[in-house]
């Protein structure tokens, strides 16, 4: 299937660079770049999905604590002010 893509030309020089240092054809360079990303996509949302779940669980199972002690690690860890 053909898919028509327009480029601003900065990207398109961007783009057919690329191809040019690597060999390729531009189709072939923006198609793994596509796959690339669409992949990377995905993982990161599972990766999302996963990390909430583990959240959740922790925090079901009682392992968790307060805005407060968080708050206060984040402060000596970042070396940030104390909110008056």
């Amino acid at each position: 299937m053909a898919i028509v893509v327009s480029l601003n030309p900065e990207l398109e020089a961007r783009l057919r660079q690329k191809a040019a240092q690597q060999g390729k054809d531009v189709s072939s360079v923006a198609s793994e770049l596509l796959e690339g990303i669409l992949e990377w996509e995905l993982q990161d949302s599972q990766e999302a999905i996963e990390g909430i779940q583990r959240g959740l669980e922790d925090f079901e199972a009682g392992r968790y604590r307060s805005f407060d002690e968080f708050a206060e690690e984040q402060r000596r860890k970042y070396n940030l002010p104390i909110d008056s």
